[in-house]
C-alpha cells in the first residue's frame, strides 16, 4: 500500500487482499536487498496485525511499488584492460637503457621501459632484475647479452612472448624453466645468451602486475556473488517457513471457529430433543 492507495480513506478497513498485496510488496524488497530478514518480520507481522488503511500506509510507505524504474546496476567488477595488438608495443627507437652494471650490488630494469635491440649486462658478486612485462621493444627480436660471474640475473618475460635462450655455462648456467607457453604470432621475440661463471641467468614467465590484480577482483567477485546466493537461498527458506506458519495459524484460526460452530449446534440439538 502507499500513500496513494486510499486518499483522504486512512480509516477505512481494509481486507485480505490488501494486506496480501502489502506482503507482495515487502516479498519483492526482500528478494531485492531492501530489506534485511528481521525488517522483514517485523513489518510482515504488523501487515497482518492491520485493520484500517491508515495502518498498512506506513509499511511500505519507504519502498518502490510496481511501475517504478530501478536505478542502472553499477558493476564493481574491473574490466580486463585491453592492451591492442603487440605490434602497438614495438616502438622502435634506441631503447631506454642499453646496459647495467652490478658488482657487490644490484640492478633493476623494470616497469615502463623500452628493451633496446641489445641489452648488454654485467654481474659479479651481485644480481640484476630484467622485468619486460610492462615493456616496450625497440624491434620485434631484441637480444639481452648477460655475464653472470658469481652472481645472477634474473630476466622476467610477460606471457605470449617467445624467447630463445643461447648461454654458455661453466660451473653456472642458463635456466628457462618448464614452460608450455607458445609466443603471440605478433608478439616479439627475445634472444638471452651470453657466459656464467659460478652463476647463473635465469628466465621466467609472469603475468602482468593487472593481470594478477584483475584475477584477485574475479576471485573476489565470485566468492561475494556465492555468499550473496547462498543468503539468499537462506532468505527464501525463512520466507517460505514464516509463510507456512502463517498459513497454519489461519487453517487454526479457521478450524477453531468451525469447530465452535458444531459445538453450538449440538447444544442445540439436545435441547430440542
Amino acid at each position: 500500500m502507499t500513500d496513494d492507495a486510499a486518499p483522504g480513506l486512512p480509516d477505512l478497513r481494509a481486507s485480505d487482499a490488501d494486506r496480501e498485496r502489502v506482503a507482495e510488496v515487502l516479498r519483492d524488497a526482500l528478494a531485492e536487498g531492501r530489506l534485511d530478514m528481521a525488517e522483514f518480520e517485523e513489518r510482515l507481522e504488523e501487515t497482518y496485525k492491520a485493520r484500517t488503511y491508515g495502518e498498512l500506509t506506513p509499511i511500505t510507505r519507504d519502498l518502490p511499488v510496481a511501475g517504478v524504474v530501478p536505478p542502472p546496476v553499477v558493476s564493481l567488477n574491473k574490466e580486463p584492460p585491453t592492451d591492442g595488438s603487440w605490434a602497438g608495443r614495438v616502438v622502435g627507437g634506441e631503447g631506454s637503457s642499453t646496459w647495467a652494471v652490478a658488482v657487490l650490488s644490484g640492478f633493476q630494469r623494470r616497469g615502463r621501459w623500452t628493451v633496446p635491440r641489445r641489452f648488454t649486462c654485467f654481474a659479479f658478486w651481485g644480481g640484476g632484475e630484467i622485468d619486460l612485462r610492462e615493456a616496450d621493444f625497440a624491434a620485434g627480436e631484441v637480444e639481452i647479452n648477460c655475464v653472470a660471474i658469481m652472481g645472477g640475473v634474473q630476466i622476467i618475460v610477460p606471457l605470449g612472448v617467445d624467447v630463445v635462450v643461447r648461454g654458455i655455462g661453466v660451473m653456472g648456467g642458463f635456466d628457462q624453466g618448464p614452460s608450455d607457453e607458445h609466443g603471440h604470432p605478433d608478439a616479439p621475440r627475445v634472444v638471452v645468451g651470453g657466459f656464467a661463471f659460478w652463476g647463473g641467468v635465469g628466465v621466467e614467465r609472469k603475468k602482468t602486475r593487472a593481470a594478477r590484480r584483475q584475477e584477485k577482483l574475479d576471485r573476489k567477485a565470485a566468492k561475494r556473488e556465492l555468499r550473496a546466493a547462498s543468503r539468499d537461498d537462506a532468505h527464501d527458506a525463512r520466507v517460505r517457513m514464516l509463510e507456512g506458519h502463517k498459513d497454519v495459524l489461519r487453517g487454526h484460526r479457521h478450524g477453531h471457529a468451525s469447530g465452535s460452530g458444531s459445538r453450538e449446534e449440538q447444544r442445540e440439538h439436545r435441547y430440542e430433543d
